[in-house]
């Protein structure tokens, strides 16, 4: 098949990172996001505690960082995004392309949602007594229990804290909605503070690469000094050992329970994050004899450290929660999801002296550890899009992008009425769940088996001139396959009772059952 003279006109001209640390953040970015915050630390000590970090670890080994190289590697070489790299690989796999785009849409209209959540917190945090700290609100019921502020207060099973009554009627405002099939209206609020946040992402990627690899510096290191804030002052909290060994102590038996090793295939899975077209994408605007090999060792590590430390930032605090209280971390820790970060530990940052400080800086946090990833996200199908068709965007790029983020946007918007925390729920589970799993699979697959791991090696050995050895080879033909499938087949039963209980759900003021909106035990 000869090529087209335009695209290969567009590739030589194709812009590069201004500089390696521009990729190396930016990469850094897309994979360190707000999961590392909220879902690692409750697999973790779900799973076993510190025991935990075995087949997290092997997982990352055997599975994770091969199809994280990989990705890499193919992006450099081709210098194409998921779509058109598959005209030099196996076109009859160029499904997958189109595939990655769709679903990278999906993501981008309810992922940014939480970031208007966040947005809402900051601004909301700008006062001299946090509002999530009273029951004094209008938002507020009589089931309110701020037992902080009296100490002699009784906690019941109906007892709801004013942080979650802001999370839930003020800011979500769920409880004006019957369930999926009555969302009930918009809430502009929210509206608002998602076209902040689409306005901040077109303005740091419609250049390219080299617009968002300088914003990067900010959004990616941003959250590195905040996280080692929230760990100081966690670790000097009353209680806060406790929280520590809730999430540490090893329980060596549920190393033979087949559910933990697949929740650490998924998780190091989801937590690398190949098969959405990102590392393809950034790793095309490499240089050829980039060191794509070590890129994605030092990457993905610094990727998994950050995981087990936002662990320690987190459970401090539900030690302290517990202390407070007066209860088992167990019965604190039972929230995950958004409802960790915006309930749970809103409400111990509420509580601490100099709270409105520790709340700007917390909220600013989950913006930038959202923003890299959307840009990410955002320009993986950008990427596809342009090299797909450079004949009709190549010198429109702005044009485009500011088409898809409107696209995106408006396809949010169901993400923002009263019922929009189960739109959310429902594309977080379906968007990212098997659907991306079976993506990755046959890329793997195609890659391996069709396009051949010995031509593949080769191409390797072009770039960084020696080849793969044979743990990567056995990796790519054989193990991260295997790895994909058996977390791919493990993953269906969960996605059918997640949409059951979506469809089941309608009391949504009733606490219990807002936590089972969010799948929470």
């Amino acid at each position: 098949m000869l090529e087209n003279p335009q695209r290969n006109l567009w590739l030589e001209r194709r812009e590069t990172w201004s500089k390696k640390v521009d990729f190396l953040l930016s990469v850094i970015g897309y994979a360190v996001d707000l999961g590392n915050v909220w879902r690692f630390p409750y697999i973790c000590y779900q799973n076993g505690g510190g025991a935990f970090l075995i087949p997290y670890t092997i997982m990352a080994i055997f599975g994770g960082i091969p199809l994280f190289y990989m990705e890499l590697a193919l992006g450099q070489y081709h210098r194409n995004g998921c779509i058109s790299i598959w005209r030099k690989i196996c076109p009859i796999f160029k499904g997958i392309g189109y595939a990655i785009c769709i679903i990278g849409f999906y993501i981008a209209s309810y992922y940014n949602t939480i970031m208007a959540w966040a947005l809402y917190y900051l601004i909301s945090s700008f006062t001299s007594e946090l509002p999530w700290t009273s029951c004094k609100n209008p938002w507020n019921t009589n089931n309110c229990t701020n037992y902080f502020s009296n100490k002699s207060t009784a906690w019941t099973a109906n007892s709801t804290s004013p942080a979650e009554e802001f999370y839930t009627r003020h800011i979500l405002q769920v409880h004006r909605s019957k369930g999926l099939d009555d969302l009930g209206g918009i809430s502009w609020q929210l509206v608002l503070c998602l076209m902040l946040i689409f306005t901040i992402v077109y303005f740091s990627i419609w250049k390219g690469v080299k617009t968002s690899g300088k914003v990067v510096w900010v959004t990616a290191t941003f959250p590195y000094v905040i996280l080692f804030v929230l760990l100081i002052r966690g670790a000097t909290l009353p209680g806060a050992w406790r929280g520590v060994v809730y999430y540490l102590k090893p329980e060596w038996d549920k190393l033979f329970a087949t559910e933990v090793w697949i929740d650490a295939a998924a998780q190091i899975f989801f937590s690398l994050g190949p098969g959405f077209g990102v590392l393809l994408a950034f790793a095309s605007y490499n240089k050829f004899h980039n060191n794509c090999y070590q890129d994605a060792l030092v990457t993905s590590t610094v990727n998994c450290l950050t995981s087990f430390v936002s662990g320690f930032v987190i459970f401090t605090v539900l030690g302290y929660m517990a202390e407070m209280r007066n209860q088992e971390v167990a019965d604190v820790a039972r929230d995950t999801g958004p409802s960790l970060l915006f309930i749970t530990y809103a409400e111990a940052i509420a509580n601490m002296p100099a709270s409105t400080f520790f709340a700007i800086i917390f909220f600013l946090m989950l913006i930038t550890l959202g923003l890299d990833s959307t840009f990410a996200g955002l320009e993986g199908v950008i990427t596809a899009v342009l090299d797909e068709f450079p004949h009709i965007w190549s010198k429109r790029r702005e044009v485009f992008v500011l088409g898809f983020i409107v696209t995106c946007f408006l396809g949010a918007m169901p993400t923002l009425t009263f019922g929009g925390a189960y739109v959310v729920k429902l594309l977080e589970e379906y968007a990212t769940g098997p659907a991306v799993i079976a993506v990755v699979f046959l890329e793997s697959i195609a890659v391996a088996w069709f396009y051949g791991v010995s031509q593949f090696c080769s191409d390797v050995k072009e770039m960084l001139g020696f080849s793969p050895g044979w743990f990567w080879r056995i990796s790519w033909v054989a193990i991260s396959p295997i790895f994909l499938l058996v977390t791919w087949w493990n993953a269906l039963p969960h996605e059918t009772r997640a949409l059951r209980d979506l469809i089941s759900f309608r009391r949504a003021c009733k606490t219990e059952l807002f936590h089972l909106a969010f799948g929470l035990e």
